[in-house]
This record gives structure tokens, sequence and C-alpha cells, in this order.
């Protein structure tokens, strides 16, 4: 597996890994109107690749292939973390999360968090985030559960 910096060509085949992680591993704790809400098949192509600019996320390759990719911006805020849904279980999500805390211990970041998925949760606890808050969040008129989480990383 090989992690490398964003690349502006990269937009659309990190949103087919959004796409599949959304639809395929956030179903069991999702309904089907929740998920189209947060990845609709139809989407602002420019809007999607200017986020993308602004968040510059590390991208996780596994033979040419992207498999996932995430963020961590200089507030120690992780925007986004996603796995395509064939590439769940293969440590993927383990290698980007190593990436991250390499990426903030450079930066000295004091911590990191996160506004995670249901399904992202027992990840997020494995990687030694806490639970800060239960949210409810509007997207598209449609209301989602997720939880704030975070993780100190300098001691105080």
């Amino acid at each position: 597996m090989h992690i490398r910096p964003f690349r502006p060509g990269d937009a659309s085949a990190l949103r087919a890994v959004f796409y599949s992680s959304v639809h395929q591993l956030a179903r069991l704790d999702y309904s089907a109107a929740h998920l189209h809400a947060w990845a609709p098949s139809e989407y602002d192509a420019v809007q999607w690749a200017e986020r993308l600019r602004a968040n510059q996320p590390f991208v996780a390759e596994v033979d040419g292939a992207i498999a996932g990719f995430a963020d961590v911006q200089p507030s120690g805020y992780i925007d986004q973390f996603f796995v395509a849904g064939d590439w769940a279980g293969r440590g993927v999500a383990r290698t980007l999360m190593a990436q991250i805390h390499h990426t903030a211990a450079q930066a000295r970041m004091p911590r990191l968090w996160a506004q995670v998925s249901l399904s992202a949760e027992p990840f997020f606890r494995r990687s030694g985030f806490v639970l800060e808050a239960r949210q409810q969040v509007t997207v598209r008129g449609v209301v989602l559960a997720n939880a704030r989480m975070g993780k100190p990383l300098i001691a105080p």
C-alpha cells in the first residue's frame, strides 16, 4: 500500500471511493434515505473537486488502484476519511490513520477530532478517539446521527 498526496486528477476516483464507502459500509447503520442524502449519485463535480483541493487529502493506493483517502486540517480536524467498500478490513483505514498521526506529530497538533459516522465510530475508538458528543446533523434536508470524537496528542 502506498500513501501519496492528492492530485487534481483524483477527484472523480475519490468521489467513487466516497460513494462506495457510504453506500456499502454505512448501510447497516443508516437508512436508504440517509445514504442518498449523504452521498447522492448526482453531485456537483466542480464543488467536489474544490473541496478536495482545499482539504488536500492523503490517497491510499494498492497496486495503482485508489482504495481510500483521508485528510487532517491544521486545526487537527479530520474532515474526510473514506475507504472504498471493496477495500474494507484490509488495512487501508489503519494506514490512513497512521499517516494522519504522523502528519499531526510533525505539525505538533495538540489533538485530533472528527465528526464520525455511526459506522466509523468503532474504528475511531480503536484508534484511541473518545466520544465527545452525540450529534444530529442535517444533510440535504435529512437528519443523520453521528458522533464528535477527539483524541489528545500532546499532554497538557
